[in-house]
């Protein structure tokens, strides 16, 4: 071994040697996502450029390699492929925290370690893997080489004295690892009990009846694997094993069989044992409170599980049967779909959160975990299968078939998704899912079936490129048809509480130009594009009018101020349609009294850009209201007086009313109970009024002391003058006579 710049090596390495090595060296990097850092505090030692290392081996590495591959579980008919990666010296003091290894190559299935001989104390390699955990030291005068897979967390402890060096390297895998299981006896076996399970009824939670059998199978692995490392040649150890005979029972039995990964969450009925000292010896006082990790920063291994109380286990990525290219899928399976040789418990998780009792229920720790699956169905179940996992293909297919003259086989394969095809709208990337759904609902010319194929979408999905096959659907099927499914998508746009909108305002902003594409299309669609302003009127009016009465307060008027682009939107809609019947009731919520109702009209003005047709109407209310109100004499220089908004009768807030509505009187010292004193408080800060209100703490009851502050006036002195700037700019913008 040489290096260049230093010549060769002797080892064990000398200390003048290990200088000069340093100078060649840099500072080792590491990956954290999709970033390449430098931390001493993560990785502290020295990399030297692998350009710079010059290595021969023995033929003795050939079969070193070879008995790694055996030892690592992997085919015989495989090989390993060393590629080096680095070369490390950590001196006294350097380290690498517990990490595991980025795959650098799509063939990449493990890590390989070479301690070169030295003299050095410390520098253990620790290698942990489900729950087992070894340390290799390396010796004095002798190569020590340590293979371990890729998902295995490991660490470099500090170097106590001297200086470690090392050689890692990527093992690349080559090779079918699935080759010829098709002879062994257990495929016969496995295929038999895959019939079976695909045969039996599922019994029914918290229920004695009998379901459908399960529609699918996910056998667990037990090796971590990335997307990128995801593939029947880079199974390890004993999944490639159970892998190539699952394949050949799949294969045998009917069933079709893919690759996945899945994202599991178990939450477990647990307890920390220093928990229950602290409640039998109660909590010290001069505890640190540092000492106690939050939720989830705590390695879970110290809780105590008890019962599982719940699992869930969701596939995130499969490889997909025909093309063979990973695919991003979103599926949920039930407890009864899922099988594994080694309990998720058993594996190590990747996060983990404690939540202590909380008075209604006990203890629970939640545990989240990535594991492969291998994901089996019955060949003849294979359309609706996939389609679950993703309606995107579903579609396409659903289209492609019909296309092609197939409708009775693409309407039949249609009907297969009826059972599980609502939760399609549970799905991402719904807008591109919308435009696949009205492009399959029109080829396969069924009213049923595609209104089946729409109903779990949602209107705010619809968006201008969709508007020609919108427009097809409404020529096709009907004013009805698309009456009944419009009414469909908009189930959920409900007022909440508090005014909150349900539907995304956003897309109100954009509805003009998603109605000039509508209209575009023809009188069918037209009718559609109509239909659907007088909906989204009928909700943004249905949550804002009942929240236009009572003060303007500072929350309110940021709330009411961010309506006004979503208010603009549908107006300007309904104007370039001609619905009338909208416009007037948008003209009428503008004429609303109070403050509240001329904040929405001056932001919704103000939303509207250019655009001026529909909004004419609007901007004269606004000034005329705002004439109004100047005209009124202004507050005199001694005048106090402060009206309490509606909302409460009780005799305190009947108190609080005489003393505001008092024009001299600006101070009242009130005792009160607590109770008492916090709705007082609520009720001044609810509607932000101009009191101060604090507490004097002598006596029983303590006393609430309230006073009237200037900012009454100042308050009053800046509306006007906002006041008056918006008269000027709706004169200036809107050509509102004066």
């Amino acid at each position: 071994m040489t290096v260049d710049g230093l010549g060769p090596l002797r080892f064990p390495l000398a200390d003048k040697q290990a200088v000069q090595l340093r100078e060649l060296g840099r500072r080792a990097r590491f990956g954290r996502g999709e970033q390449t850092l430098i931390d001493p505090e993560v990785r502290d030692t020295w990399e030297i450029p692998k350009e710079l290392v010059r290595i021969e081996w023995t033929e003795a590495f050939t079969t070193v390699l070879d008995g790694m591959r055996a030892e690592l579980g992997l085919p015989p008919h495989c090989r390993l492929m060393p590629e080096l990666h680095s070369m490390l010296l950590y001196e006294t003091g350097q380290f690498f925290v517990p990490h595991q290894d980025s795959e650098k190559d799509d063939a990449m299935v493990a890590t390989l370690v070479v301690l070169l001989p030295s003299a050095h104390t410390g520098g253990e390699l620790v290698v942990e893997h489900q729950g087992q955990t070894r340390k290799y030291q390396g010796l004095k005068t002798a190569v020590s080489l340590v293979a371990f897979y890729s998902d295995c967390r490991h660490q470099v402890l500090p170097v106590k004295k001297g200086n470690r060096v090392t050689l890692t390297y990527n093992l690349l895998l080559s090779g079918d690892s699935q080759a010829a299981a098709a002879e062994n006896p257990m495929v016969s076996e496995l295929a038999a009990g895959l019939l079976t399970h695909f045969a039996t009824p599922v019994v029914l939670p918290y229920s004695s009846r009998k379901g459908e059998p399960p529609a699918r199978l996910a056998y667990l692995l037990d090796h971590e694997y990335t997307a990128r490392g995801l593939s029947w040649s880079r199974l390890k150890g004993s999944d490639a094993a159970r892998g190539a005979l699952l394949r050949a029972a799949a294969e045998r039995a009917g069933c079709e069989i893919t690759l996945a990964l899945a994202e599991i969450q178990e939450t477990w009925d647990a307890y920390d044992p220093d928990e229950e000292e602290d409640a039998w010896y109660g909590d010290h006082e001069d505890e640190d409170p540092d000492d106690h990790e939050g939720p989830g920063s705590a390695d879970d291994r110290q809780y105590v599980l008890q019962d599982l109380i719940e699992t869930s286990t969701t596939l995130a990525h499969w490889i997909d049967p025909e093309t063979g290219r990973l695919e991003d899928i979103s599926l949920d399976l039930s407890d009864a779909e899922v099988a594994s040789t080694t309990p998720t418990a058993d594996m190590t998780p990747y996060s983990s959160e404690y939540e202590g009792y909380m008075g209604n229920y006990g203890n629970t720790l939640d545990r989240w975990y990535r594991r492969a699956a291998l994901v089996i169905w019955p060949r003849s179940q294979g359309f609706a299968s996939r389609a679950e996992a993703s309606p995107g293909w579903a579609l396409d297919e659903l289209a492609a078939t019909a296309r092609a003259g197939k409708i009775a086989e693409a309407r039949e394969a249609a009907r297969s998704l009826e059972s599980f095809w609502h939760a399609a709208g549970r799905y991402p990337g719904q807008t591109e899912l919308v435009g696949k759904a009205l492009e399959a609902a029109r080829e396969l010319d069924d009213a049923q079936i595609a209104a089946m194929l729409l109903r779990p979408f949602v209107l705010e999905r619809l968006v201008p490129p969709h508007g020609p096959a919108f427009a097809a659907l409404a020529t096709h099927y009907g004013d009805t048809w698309m009456d009944g499914l419009l009414r469909h998508w908009t189930e959920d746009w409900r007022p909440g509480s508090y005014g909150l909108a349900q539907a995304p305002l956003e897309w109100f902003e954009d509805l003009p130009r998603l109605c000039a594409a509508l209209s575009a299309e023809g009188n069918a669609s037209t009718a559609a594009a109509r239909r659907i302003v007088e909906l989204s009127w009928t909700m943004f009016a249905g949550q804002v009018a009942p929240a236009l009465d009572g003060p303007l307060t500072s929350r309110r008027e940021a709330w009411l101020t961010a309506l006004g682009a979503p208010c603009s939107g549908i107006i300007a809609a309904a104007d370039g349609l001609g619905s009338t019947g909208v416009l007037e009731n948008a003209h009428k919520l503008a004429r609303t009294a109070g403050d509240r109702a001329h904040a929405l009209s001056m932001a919704t003005l103000r939303a509207a850009g250019t655009r001026r047709a529909g909004f004419n109407e609007i901007a004269l209310s606004c000034a005329d209201r705002i004439r109004a109100l100047l005209a009124q004499p202004q507050r005199a220089p001694g005048d106090w007086s402060i009206e309490l908004p509606t909302g409460c009768a009780c005799e305190l807030c009947e108190m609080l009313g005489t003393f505001l509505r008092d024009p001299e009187r600006r101070a009242l010292d009130w005792p009160l109970a607590k109770d008492r004193r916090r709705h007082v408080h609520a009720r001044i800060d609810e509607a932000e009024l101009p009191v101060h209100h604090e507490t004097r703490r002598q006596g029983r009851p303590y006393t609430l002391v309230l006073t009237k502050t200037e900012a009454l006036f100042e308050r009053e002195r800046l509306a006007r003058e906002r006041h008056q700037a918006d008269l000027a700019w709706l004169t200036d913008e809107w050509k509102v006579s004066t």
